[in-house]
């Protein structure tokens, strides 16, 4: 896939669409599917990489206050383009309550759009953006949060439906 086509992916979905279906594996290669949670609101979060420290700060948000997030009708699932292996380790040493998503192939990731260009350091490189999707019982984009607070990621959402 071009940078120039992945760029424009990162601009089309928009709150009030139809959220792309996820075929997909988990962390044990259990089949997951968007599908599966219709009924339920789901906080789809996309982070770049296991075990870093923006992304842990994001999952133990979401772990620290899963039961939470349960309780107001939530289900919570992590993407990365990490493998099965990579996932379960970080599972394991931060005691994380929810799915994550083994994305190897990005199909979800440029689903969504939120495979791109990023910068660190002066170096360019194609990733993960950090990108949270609110998805309702029905299937449909009920929010979309860029700007992702990761020590605070879960309250930021819980915030929203107060």
């Amino acid at each position: 896939m071009s940078i120039s086509k992945i760029l424009i992916n990162m601009t089309t979905l928009k709150v009030g669409d139809k959220a792309p279906a996820i075929k997909s594996k988990d962390e044990n290669g259990n089949e997951i599917t968007l599908a599966q949670f219709i009924g339920k609101k789901v906080i789809l979060y996309f982070y770049p990489k296991d075990d870093t420290p923006g992304c842990t700060a994001e999952a133990c948000s979401f772990r620290d206050n899963y039961k939470l997030l349960q309780k107001s009708g939530f289900e919570v699932l992590g993407v990365s383009v990490d493998d099965e292996k990579k996932h379960q380790k970080f599972i394991t040493k931060y005691e994380l309550n929810f799915p994550l998503i083994s994305d190897t192939d990005k199909k979800v990731v440029e689903d969504y759009g939120v495979w791109g260009l990023k910068k660190f350091m002066g170096r360019e490189y194609m990733g993960t953006n950090r990108v949270t999707f609110i998805i309702d019982e029905k299937g449909k984009i009920e929010h979309i949060i860029d700007k992702v607070d990761t020590k605070n990621s879960a309250q930021q959402i819980l915030d929203l439906y107060k």
